[in-house]
């Protein structure tokens, strides 16, 4: 039997929900471990050249970007069209994991960087965030009525980015992206691609991804 790709994840971490996301639409099958991130197992340090997740073992190759991950799975299946987007979706992409990341973590880690006003690096999140509130408009995503990989490389991060403080954010944000958010937290796929499962060790069997969530939801 050919042994299935290896997923390292972490289920809070926003680049590994946005690489389970695509792999669970895609259908593609792989072994789901949960690793545990202040005690990182030898086996995935020595899978992980930067020791962070998500991280993909596919026989001798190992892809240790989440976007790469994401891309990866959808090449292989993409049953809903997530590839099939305008190239400013691959601009926002990169401006949300540029920019609007840094100023995130600028936010909710302010005590990190004393010399940099927390509020002034929440103001350049909001900016970003008004700029997508404006690309939904009256839309149901941010092309249209179906969602597309910007979609869901984004929303995990500014899913993080709202509950820093949600009466906050549900005060200031845009109506368009509250509801574009409040859909995608309430939605079926977040809630299959975040069950809590036992923390891999090694000797541990791995879980199927498809298994996995069977059994953290009998």
């Amino acid at each position: 039997m050919t042994e299935l790709p290896v997923l390292y994840s972490f289920r809070r971490c926003p680049y590994a929900m946005r690489a389970r996301l695509a792999v669970a639409v895609s259908g593609v099958a792989v072994e789901l471990r949960e690793v545990l991130l202040r005690d990182k197992a030898p086996a995935f340090l020595e899978t992980s050249p930067s020791g962070t997740v998500p991280c993909l073992k596919v026989e001798d190759h190992v892809i240790d970007e989440s976007l790469d991950v994401m891309t990866w799975a959808l090449q292989k299946s993409d049953p809903e069209g997530w590839l099939n987007m305008p190239e400013l979706g691959h601009e926002l992409i990169a401006e949300a994991d540029g920019p609007f990341k840094a100023a995130l973590d600028h936010t909710k880690y302010h005590t990190r960087y004393p010399e940099l006003d927390p509020e002034e690096s929440r103001a350049t999140a909001m900016a970003f965030l008004s700029k997508l509130d404006q690309q939904i408009g009256d839309k149901l995503w941010l092309f249209g009525d179906a969602p597309s990989l910007a979609d869901m490389a984004i929303l995990p991060f500014v899913r993080q980015f709202a509950f820093i403080n949600k009466p906050r954010f549900d005060a200031d944000a845009g109506s368009n992206l509250s509801r574009w958010l409040e859909a995608f937290i309430a939605s079926d796929r977040f809630a299959a691609i975040m069950p809590k499962l036992p923390m891999w060790r090694e000797g541990d069997a791995s879980l199927r991804f498809e298994r996995a969530i069977a059994v953290a939801n009998p």
